[in-house]
Order: C-alpha cells, then sequence, then structure tokens
C-alpha cells in the first residue's frame, strides 16, 4: 500500500479506470491493526494444485521471507497459528520443500469474477523518489500535508455490525457531517490544511503521483532520503485524470500511461491544476522510519512489501497475509509471469476478486515496469486446510 490509490499502473488502470463509504483497511494505508477477513465463497473453487498455471516450476522458496513475514501478522489467528509455526520451523527450504509444504497443509481456491470470468486485471505499483525540502524555498513550493485536524473519520460497525469493514470521512458543519473538502477545495484553501506540510516538493505531477501510489522516499537538498507513507484520505472517491485526457481526445486510449500524462503535462503547465482537480480524492502522508533501504514500505498487513512477492488485493475476496499464486505476464509482454506471491496490501482501484496491483520495488527501473503492467492474469488464494470461505462473508475467521 502504504490508503494506495496508487499509480499502478493502475494509474494505465485506475488513469483511465460527497461523504465516500470505503472499506476498511484503505488501500495501502499500514494497518496492523486490522484483522484479515475470510473471502466470499461464490468468488472461489477449490481446486488440486495440478491446476494452477506454472506450479511445479515456480520458485516458491523465493517467496518464503515475504510468507514469514505475513505470518508474523497471522500467527495469532486460530486458523493459521498452526501452518505459520510449522512455516518458521521449516526457515529456508528448497523450491521442492516450499512446494510439498504449502501442498500439504493449503488448500488452492481459483478465484472467479461475479460474471465467472477467472482471467482479470493486473497492475503494479512501486515506491518513487522525489526531490524536497523541509521548508518552502524555490523550487520546493509544492506541499505533502499531514491530516488535518477537522477530518472526521466514523467506523460504521460501531453504529451497525453489518457494516462491519466500513467507515465514513467527512467533517462536522455545524450539527451534521458533510463530505470533507475535495482536492479542488483543499487546493483553493478552503481546508485547515496550514501548518500541516511535513515536505516541500519541486513537482506538482510527481506529488500527485506519489498520491496515487500512497508511499515513496523524498531526497533532500543535503542528501538525506526520507520514507514518505499513507496517514489517511479525504473520502472522496479516486477519479481518473488519464480516461478524462482520453475522453477530451488529449491523448489516444493507448497511450494512457504513466510518461504519457507526464509529458501532457510538461505541455501544458496552465491546464495542470485543473487537470489534478478532475480528481477529488486526496491524500495526507505521514514520515516513516527509513532504518533499512533495502526495506519495502509497510502494506496493509503491518509488514514491509517484498518487491516481485507482495501484491494488493480485494480484502473483500482474498485474505490479507495470504499466499496467493498469480499466473499472469511481465509488462507490455507475452512472457509468462508466474509465481507465488502474498496478498499483503490493498489499493482503492483493486475492487474484484481476479484483481492485482503487483508491487514491483523502489526506483525508476520499478517505475518503469509498473507504468507499462495493464495485463490479464489468474489468481488462486491458498488457504489453511482449516479456513473455508465465508458463504455471506466478509467475516472473521
Amino acid at each position: 500500500m502504504i490508503e494506495h490509490w496508487r499509480w499502478s499502473s493502475l494509474a494505465a488502470a485506475a488513469l483511465i479506470a460527497g461523504c465516500a463509504l470505503q472499506p476498511l483497511p484503505d488501500g495501502g494505508c499500514p494497518c496492523p491493526g486490522q484483522p484479515p477477513v475470510a473471502p466470499r465463497s461464490n468468488a472461489l473453487e477449490p481446486v488440486d494444485f495440478g491446476a494452477l498455471t506454472g506450479w511445479k516450476d515456480g520458485e516458491q522458496a523465493a517467496a518464503w521471507p515475504a510468507f514469514l513475514a505475513s505470518c508474523q501478522a497471522l500467527r495469532w489467528r486460530e486458523a493459521w497459528r498452526g501452518v505459520c509455526a510449522r512455516a518458521t520451523e521449516l526457515r529456508s527450504p528448497s523450491d521442492e520443500e516450499a512446494r510439498r509444504f504449502l501442498e500439504e497443509y493449503f488448500t488452492p481456491w481459483r478465484l472467479a469474477n461475479s460474471d465467472g470470468a477467472i482471467e482479470g486485471l493486473v497492475t503494479g505499483y512501486y515506491e518513487p523518489l522525489l526531490r524536497g525540502s523541509r521548508a518552502k524555498a524555490t523550487p520546493f513550493v509544492h506541499p505533502l500535508y499531514g491530516p488535518p485536524d477537522d477530518l472526521l473519520t466514523i467506523d460504521l460497525s460501531a453504529i451497525n455490525p453489518d457494516l462491519r469493514g466500513m467507515r465514513l470521512r467527512g467533517r462536522v458543519e455545524g450539527k451534521r457531517v458533510v463530505p470533507y473538502y475535495s482536492r479542488a477545495e483543499i487546493a483553493r484553501g478552503a481546508a485547515p490544511v496550514a501548518g500541516k506540510e511535513i515536505l516541500w516538493v519541486d513537482d506538482p505531477i510527481e506529488a500527485f503521483f506519489l498520491q496515487i501510489q500512497g508511499s515513496g522516499r523524498v531526497q533532500l537538498e543535503g542528501g538525506e532520503t526520507l520514507r514518505i507513507g499513507y496517514a489517511d484520505q479525504n473520502g472522496h472517491p479516486f477519479q481518473s485524470i488519464g480516461r478524462y485526457l482520453v475522453e477530451r481526445g488529449e491523448i489516444q486510449l493507448a497511450e494512457a500511461s504513466m510518461p504519457a500524462i507526464k509529458a501532457w503535462a510538461a505541455a501544458n503547465p496552465k491546464r495542470l491544476e485543473e487537470l489534478l482537480n478532475q480528481n477529488p480524492s486526496f491524500v495526507f502522508f505521514r514520515e516513516l522510519p527509513l532504518a533499512d533501504p533495502a526495506s519495502g514500505p509497510v502494506g496493509a498487513l503491518g509488514v514491509p512489501l517484498a518487491p516481485g512477492r507482495s501484491i494488493a488485493v480485494d480484502p473483500r475476496y482474498v485474505p490479507l497475509g495470504a499466499p496467493v499464486f498469480l499466473a499472469t505476464t511481465f509488462p507490455a509482454s507475452a512472457t509468462p509471469l508466474t509465481r507465488l506471491v502474498l496478498a499483503q496490501d490493498t489499493g482503492g482501484a483493486i475492487r474484484n476478486p481476479v484483481r492485482a496491483d503487483f508491487f514491483w520495488g523502489f526506483g525508476p527501473e520499478a517505475g518503469a515496469q509498473a507504468g507499462r503492467m495493464r495485463q490479464q492474469g489468474r489468481m488462486w488464494a491458498l488457504l489453511p486446510r482449516d479456513l473455508k470461505p465465508a458463504p455471506t462473508g466478509p467475516v472473521t475467521p
């Protein structure tokens, strides 16, 4: 994550893809206190491991560190306690040992969308690097804000248990709760965000894409690098600026990518604010520790994301922390990408059973891969044999 309203080519997907009701946990927000849920059974069908495309050829051991990280968050859950204890004992298995372990203790469940389709969209996201300053000074004039004091969050399950996993964001106006300020209203100065600036960066379009990614790093002039992560969001639904450009004939649908939008922004600086304000969603940040530069940002599960082994999912169908076998292709390619990954994050645009956002890691190369990734793929959730999907879900196992 890390809310993830990320640029993934979620930007290509989301790009072209009120008080808002939003599921918990928010895409990408670090929420280690949120329990995983059991998936909805009508989205899953149990199958044999032989039905998993490329299962026998996969390098399952490479995903083991990410699996053990998931277990740090899951081991207190009854359905996961036993398998996580055994996985920890296995420590550093070979591919064959990892494969045998998973086949012994897990059942693969093939995911399908509501229309019965077993293929769905797989996009990518990454952790970007921006240039910035702690003080406003040219060229660092574009703020990254922390959460404002008047932003109200209501957990609706406290009012109605049937609304578990949903929350409302807004603000108090008199005796009423009304929608929080939109991006355009925040830009006009309507929201009390003065004094909430945590950093200033030099590029408004990069700041916008940082909000879509949900997390990133900012390099200060003195050379220090900081990690910035999602803290909260204004509650408005994400709207695609790429779709806006396509609908107005500014770019072609086939060109709707992060580089294309950045190129348009560079060529049309006077229209940039108008473009960005088409997306009313606005993300607030917080500074996070960066003790280990090799470590990924913390995802919705509350553990660091592993490049190439962590994905964001819709937690209504895939419980956070679960192993997932993914069969897709590399970005803009027909080359197979089949591997064991871990459901460790969520995302604002990750909605549907067969829907994943693939974490590529940090830096320009990861960004290039993420920006081009808009593939079709299949997914199988690997669930402990004692964990059965809920008939109406989501419910706690």
